[in-house]
Formats: C-alpha cells, sequence, structure tokens
C-alpha cells in the first residue's frame, strides 16, 4: 500500500511486451507494485522530467535549445518549459536560475548539467539519439503518473464502491427480505430466518420465518472521458486531467466497466473504444499533447461512433476550459451534436476548468440536453475527485 507520507517509488523498469503480449490491470499492479520499495529518485525524477516534456505540448528534448532560450528570456523559456521541467532538467530551483542566469560562470555550469541529463536520458534508452522520446521512456512516465495518482486517492479514500438498486442473483449481499416463491434456496439467510422466529415466539421453523439475502448487482457501464488538449490546457492543467483519467480507468475497470478515450483539440486527435485494458489506456493517457482550439461537435460524433448500441449504461464526461471555437456556429452545431448523443441514450457530464461566464452558459445547456451534471473546476486538486464523483453518479 502506498502512503500519503511515503515518496514515490520506482525500483526499475522494462518493456511491457516482455510480459508476453498487452499487460492487462492486474499484471500490471503484479509487476510494478513491488518496484515502489525501494527508492530511485533518479528513475522517477527521469519519468517526471518525461512527462513535463509531453505535459508542454514537446514531442523531444534538446538541452541546446532550451539553454539558449534560458539566456534569451528566463521569463519566455519558463512559459515554454515550465518551472518542474526546469527543476528537474537543470537541478537547481527555477528562482536561483533566474537570478544566476546572467553570469558566465553559471551558464556554463547549467549548459554542462543539461548536456549531461539527455546524455543520462539516452543512456538509459527512455530518449532516443535524436532526442525523440522512446516507447520506453513513454512507459516510464506513464508508471510515474499512475502511482502518483494512486500515492493520491487511495490515502484519501477517493475509490469507493459503485453498487446499482437494480437485483442480480449473482450480485453482493444485502438487506434480507421475505422468502417467495421461485428464490433460490441456496440464497435463504439462515442466521436471519431463525433470529426472525425465535422473536416471533415459533415452536417450529416455517415457512413464512424464511428470509433471503437481497442482492445488489454492479451493473456494466461504458464510459467514454473526453479530454480538451487544446493549447490552453498546456502544463498543470494537462497532467492534472491525465491523472483523472488515470482515476477513472483504475476504478471503473476493477469494477468491470468499459473505459474509453477522446483526446480532442481542433479536431479529435486520438481515441481508444472503451476497453477493460488499462494498460492501454494509461500509455495513451500519457501520450496527449496540448495543441490548437477546441472542436467538440466532433469528438460528440466520435462518442456516438464509439459506444455501442446495446441498451446499457452509456456516459460521456467531457473535459475542458474552453467552449467551442471551431467552426461557423459552434455553438448551435455542439447543441445539435448533445442532442443527437442523447437520442442515442448517451449521458453527457462537463467538468469546466475556469470557464468563462459565456462557456458556462453553453455548458449548462449542454448537460441539460445531454441529463448531465455540469461541474465548474476552480482548482486542479479536485479535478480527480470531481471526475470519480461523476462516475459515482451514473452508475449507482
Amino acid at each position: 500500500m502506498i502512503t500519503g507520507s511515503e515518496p514515490l517509488e520506482i525500483k526499475e523498469i522494462s518493456k511491457a511486451e516482455q510480459l508476453d503480449g498487452k499487460l492487462s490491470f492486474q499484471q500490471l499492479e503484479d509487476k510494478f507494485m513491488h518496484s515502489v520499495l525501494e527508492n530511485d529518485k533518479k528513475i522517477i525524477d527521469s519519468g517526471k522530467l518525461i512527462s513535463d516534456v509531453i505535459n508542454q505540448g514537446m514531442s523531444s528534448f534538446s538541452p541546446d535549445l532550451m539553454f539558449e532560450q534560458l539566456v534569451k528570456s528566463y521569463t519566455l523559456a519558463k512559459q515554454i518549459y515550465g518551472e518542474s521541467m526546469i527543476r528537474l532538467v537543470s537541478g537547481y530551483e527555477p528562482d536561483y536560475v533566474k537570478k544566476n542566469i546572467g553570469i558566465p560562470e553559471f551558464q556554463r555550469e547549467l549548459k554542462e548539467k543539461l548536456q549531461e541529463k539527455i546524455q543520462e536520458l539516452k543512456d538509459d534508452g527512455f530518449v532516443e539519439k535524436d532526442g525523440s522520446l522512446s516507447e520506453k521512456g513513454i512507459e516510464l512516465a506513464s508508471l510515474v503518473l499512475y502511482f502518483e495518482e494512486l500515492d493520491k486517492i487511495i490515502p484519501k479514500g477517493m475509490i469507493g464502491e459503485k453498487v446499482s438498486k437494480k437485483t442480480f442473483i449473482y450480485g453482493e449481499k444485502e438487506n434480507a427480505r421475505a422468502y417467495k416463491q421461485g428464490d433460490r434456496y441456496r440464497d435463504i439467510a439462515l442466521k436471519k430466518s431463525i433470529k426472525l422466529a425465535i422473536r416471533r415466539g415459533h415452536q417450529d421453523f416455517g415457512e413464512k420465518d424464511l428470509q433471503v439475502n437481497e442482492k445488489q448487482s454492479k451493473g456494466q457501464t461504458y464510459i467514454i472521458y473526453a479530454m480538451d488538449a487544446s493549447g490552453s490546457m498546456k502544463g498543470k492543467k494537462i497532467e492534472a486531467c491525465k491523472k483523472a483519467g488515470i482515476a477513472l480507468a483504475y476504478k471503473a475497470i476493477n469494477e468491470k466497466d468499459k473505459v474509453g478515450l477522446i483526446v480532442f483539440g481542433s479536431e479529435v486527435r486520438e481515441f481508444v473504444e472503451p476497453t477493460l485494458d488499462f494498460t492501454r489506456l494509461l500509455k495513451e493517457i500519457t501520450r496527449i499533447r496540448a495543441s490548437k482550439e477546441t472542436d467538440l461537435v466532433s469528438t460528440l460524433r466520435k462518442s456516438i461512433e464509439l459506444f455501442p448500441n446495446d441498451t446499457i449504461t452509456k456516459h460521456l464526461i467531457l473535459l475542458t476550459d474552453a467552449l467551442p471555437t471551431k467552426g461557423d456556429e459552434p455553438e448551435n452545431s455542439t447543441l445539435e451534436e448533445v442532442s443527437a448523443a442523447r437520442s442515442m441514450g448517451i449521458t453527457i457530464s462537463l467538468i469546466g476548468i475556469n470557464l468563462d461566464e459565456k462557456g458556462k452558459n453553453l455548458a449548462e445547456k449542454i448537460v441539460e440536453i445531454g441529463e448531465g451534471r455540469l461541474y465548474i473546476v476552480r482548482s486542479l486538486e479536485n479535478v480527480d475527485q470531481i471526475v470519480l464523483e461523476d462516475y459515482y453518479s451514473y452508475t449507482a
């Protein structure tokens, strides 16, 4: 168990393909949960650095370019790379870099550190010779995100249990009720039946005293997590939303519910059909980069395609910091697609990050038509909790 007071620790990393194809959720747990027992700050920091590179919208890492931009304008460089990346790649606190970046001796030292870091990543196989991120690097970043999120949500008790009220013979024991014809004998609550007969003062134990366990099902749900990856989501926003997606996949797949993914910006860039393959979702979430504008219409159309036509629970969670900017009449087109999705049995909730008044008004219309819920996020710390709350609401 990872506790809130323990440091995130990963001992080693190896390619998932070494375990005979795709890792299942349980295989991932078995292989890597033990690896947090010994601290290896170097590998953890490498994973965080790769994650930062992706979250800042970059596909490769160039120490020479980063050095030039830091020297030319620290303020601009901080916007491009973010404070976390500057700290991880240089080994210095950002304020210290800012204070000393004009000193020639410090510049030489900083350049050496940047070059050493990229060489270290290449030697470990996390970065290719040309500076692009390797598959091994993506996997390391995904595992660091995974363990960081579990380290947060498990100690806080954010992983609950969703149970529906629909009775089902393979469900879990709940309240007892009177026996009626057609009930299975194996469901008889013997102890409760005997206690009831004693309370009634019956000398003989009869059919009227029989109690059976009512059971509750965990009906399967298909849920799609649609995440905005437009340019304004770069950095901490996209990191928080990725971790929320990981929390959702972790919980839902553990409940045998299928989870899909849509990554949208100016168009639908990546998608995963609803699946029980946690590892696939984890790696696809990790790869998400921010770029360009927001197109909700394409996202809604794709969600209709990805959900099956079966009469099951189908729920779409839209997560965005802006409402839509693409098309001649983006608002009207969006509401038309929301209506089409609802007619296909899809409910739609929307999680808005610091939406302006216009965006909030449109969001209210989307969830009204989609018969979902609207959440306005002010603190990135709460995104994962809100996503899980919505999941519990629509699968209970």
